[in-house]
């Protein structure tokens, strides 16, 4: 009577685990991303939905032909969530959706100790412009043109926090599309939710400068666990 006990115990413990083998077993994200930019190096920002205002910023990396993470974050997203960045609008308060390459970095800060991304240092005539009348839209300005409005422009210097560091998300950026969205980075959090920028607490922002590396191309995918806007679409 008790060798089926024992085989019914064996069975019943090898079930839970081939039940709990399964998330494990699931390929890493940037392998379920329909594209990673090319590079060998990937940020994914990702939302539970594209009302939420919180999600995670993970950095992986290739090793040995395989994507692994090299480290994770809790993020901010935008005051009124995500929106898909093909038709995003400006002054939406939307983090958009996508794909984007890493131009360079900046800060108020010194960059971090190992840094070998472009970083420009932020002094006091540094601006970045939104102003959809001015040559110079979605740029760094230093000075700022007569033709982009203060009003219409970030003065980078005012935002001690936020603007420690920081890496320029390259939505809207080569070919700048007037009203889709300006001045979109990832930065060190706020108080709270951003205007559209990506944030992360300031120890992360530093860990990912001294980790990116402009020779392994890194980008950043943006999107939501699923649906339209779904991070794997992209």
């Amino acid at each position: 009577m008790r060798r089926p006990l024992v085989t019914a115990a064996v069975l019943l413990a090898l079930s839970l685990g081939s039940l709990g083998a399964g998330p494990s077993d699931a390929p890493p994200l940037p392998d379920r991303l329909a594209d990673t930019g090319g590079g060998s190096q990937l940020i994914t920002a990702e939302a539970p939905d594209t009302g939420s205002t919180t999600g995670t910023v993970t950095w992986w990396e290739r090793r040995g032909g395989r994507w692994a993470e090299a480290g994770s974050a809790p993020a901010r997203f935008g005051a009124n969530g995500l929106a898909e960045g093909a038709t995003r609008e400006q002054g939406t308060s939307t983090t958009p959706t996508g794909l984007y390459d890493l131009p360079y970095a900046f800060g108020i800060e010194e960059a971090p100790a190992g840094t070998t991304y472009p970083y420009r240092k932020v002094s006091e005539d540094s601006w970045w412009c939104q102003d959809n009348d001015s040559d110079a839209y979605n740029r760094w300005v230093e000075p700022r043109p007569a033709d982009c409005r203060a009003a219409e422009a970030e003065h980078l210097v005012s935002y001690g926090t936020q603007y420690a560091r920081a890496l320029v998300i390259g939505f809207n950026y080569e070919r700048p599309v007037r009203n889709r969205g300006a001045g979109i980075f990832l930065h060190v959090n706020g108080r709270g939710a951003t205007a559209g920028c990506v944030s992360v607490p300031a120890d992360a922002m530093a860990e990912i400068l001294a980790w990116a590396d402009p020779e392994r191309e890194p980008h950043i995918a943006v999107g939501t666990a699923s649906g339209p806007t779904a991070i794997t679409r992209y």
